[in-house]
């Protein structure tokens, strides 16, 4: 089990993760660090963390397990704050999105590939945000990529795995680069076309009415739009070159929806549906069949 856990960014990941172990009986003690004192107070009064600092490089002083969950646009200045503050022996995970981006921000900031450090992303979250939000059952059942570099030690990859299997997650492994591409399609695609559907809806004149009548097919589909703003700009920066490849596959095939529709051609507007049910069946019995 994890003697001391120095969380750096208590929000909605950072502290499901917390809430977990501790309810796993997996952890001793629980450290956060975050830039605003109020949230770090917050997480406190919840019950989340046990003390706090907001100093990274005091925060992770003697922790054996560092999460850092915070925006990816601010990964750099955590590491280059840690850096060289570390316990011997620990082990230091992420939560980013974007896989290449943190690997980078840790070079830049150690100056090599430390031998500590885990890349590793939990496939888990909600439309909400803030450690009030966080809850012990977010990772039951969910995925957690770990994308272990080649210095990586395997012992500090086994730790991190055992971290978050003891949160109830089911632990992959997969490359950087593979990491990237599929989260690309699975996850930043899907949230740029709900966000990008929701502002333009926003901008029509008779707003009000449209989302008066949204049914729920709309909602559905929307509700990833409340997402954190912050959090995706950056994962749009991060993940820039593999994101641009998934939009100019999409808008391919969009443009060939586009095209059916406006010469009423049945046949090809028969087949985009048919095909994409027969997908999405296919996909989403062993989840349903899970739930049973």
């Amino acid at each position: 089990m994890i003697r001391r856990l120095c969380i750096i960014g208590v929000g909605l990941i950072g502290g499901s993760l917390a809430r977990a172990l501790r309810e796993a009986g997996y952890v001793e003690e629980i450290v956060g660090s975050s830039r605003r004192e109020e949230h770090l107070q917050e997480a406190l009064d919840l019950g989340v963390i046990d003390r706090f600092d907001s100093d990274p490089a005091r925060a992770v002083e003697g922790a054996d397990m560092v999460f850092v969950a915070v925006p990816l646009g601010a990964m750099g200045k955590v590491f280059e704050s840690i850096a060289g503050k570390l316990a011997t022996g620990a082990v230091v995970t992420d939560g980013g999105s974007a896989k290449a981006s943190v690997v980078r921000d840790v070079c830049t900031a150690v100056g090599d590939t430390p031998d500590w450090f885990v890349p590793g992303h939990p496939i888990a979250g909600t439309e909400q945000s803030g450690v009030a939000a966080s809850f012990a059952g977010l990772y039951q059942g969910r995925r957690v990529i770990l994308t272990p570099l080649e210095q990586t030690r395997p012992e500090a990859t086994a730790r991190v795995r055992a971290m978050w299997e003891a949160a109830g997650a089911t632990v992959n492994e997969m490359s950087v680069e593979h990491h990237d591409e599929v989260l690309a399609a699975t996850s930043h695609l899907p949230h740029m076309l709900a966000f990008a559907l929701v502002e333009s809806l926003a901008r029509l004149s008779e707003q009000r009415e449209i989302f008066e009548y949204a049914a729920g097919g709309f909602t559905d589909f929307t509700r990833i739009a409340s997402s954190d703003p912050v959090m995706w700009r950056d994962i749009c920066i991060a993940n820039r070159d593999a994101l641009l490849k998934m939009l100019e596959r999409f808008n391919t095939d969009l443009e060939t929806l586009h095209t059916a529709i406006d010469s009423r051609d049945e046949e090809t507007l028969l087949r985009i549906f048919t095909e994409a049910k027969v997908a999405r069946d296919a996909f989403s019995r062993p989840a349903e069949k899970s739930k049973d």
